[in-house]
């Protein structure tokens, strides 16, 4: 049996760092996407005031497995 997969872009943030900023956006998509299979980080950004980061965005690319339309 072979799958298809479709890809969706998600930018999550956080005050907290790059891998919360991921949890993030991943555990948001897995309220309605499903079948969430695997990510892969596009992009990385942040904002720094007085020096110190204050937030940071993640860019992610996420692969979901489409369902089997029950077909054949």
């Amino acid at each position: 049996m072979s799958n298809v997969y479709k890809k969706i872009e998600l930018v999550g943030s956080s005050r907290e760092g790059v891998d919360d900023a991921i949890r993030r956006a991943i555990s948001k998509a897995a309220e309605t996407v499903h079948h969430l299979d695997w990510f892969e980080v596009k992009e990385i950004r942040g904002w720094i005031q007085d020096g110190s980061v204050q937030h940071t965005q993640v860019t992610l690319q996420v692969g979901f497995r489409l369902e089997d339309g029950g077909a054949g």
